[in-house]
């Protein structure tokens, strides 16, 4: 098994002015309708989820580009915690690297957004570019805790 990780941190403010130059044209290139919706326009709930999809290709290891805005999806469950769906060559990735199971947190306060995913593997770290294998003779109580 092996974790991969990501995290992110955005300017409530900064993203807020990108939303006044670019308005719609940039909701709609960012967040799927449902992220829209959920979100209720608040720009708070919307700079979190940008830094969601920020997080979430940096625990894939790959860039925005290889996979697309809206192919992350950051969604509410009915008590309103977060989860991420992946869609398209985002759910190609994260099939590949054999993500078995994934958390996502989010916060937003003082003016600023953050989002960490913490990802489980069932595959060799080597194999993904992670972090290089335990040390020989390393046992399992010197593992982390999966």
């Amino acid at each position: 098994m092996n974790l991969r990780s990501g995290v992110d941190l955005v300017s409530v403010e900064r993203f807020s002015a990108a939303l006044q130059r670019h308005g719609q044209r940039l909701l709609q290139r960012l967040f799927t309708e449902t992220e829209r919706q959920q979100s209720g326009g608040r720009t708070e709930s919307l700079a979190v989820r940008f830094a969601a999809k920020e997080a979430a290709a940096k625990a894939l290891g790959c860039g925005i580009g290889e996979i697309g805005w809206r192919e992350m999806e950051v969604v509410e469950d009915e008590k309103g915690a977060p989860h991420l769906r992946f869609h398209g060559n985002a759910a190609q990735k994260v099939h590949q690297q054999k993500w078995v199971s994934w958390s996502l947190s989010l916060t937003h306060a003082q003016g600023m957004a953050l989002a960490m995913l913490v990802a489980l593997c069932d595959e060799s770290p080597l194999a993904t570019g992670g972090d290089q294998p335990a040390p020989s003779g390393a046992t399992e109580r010197d593992l982390p805790a999966r």
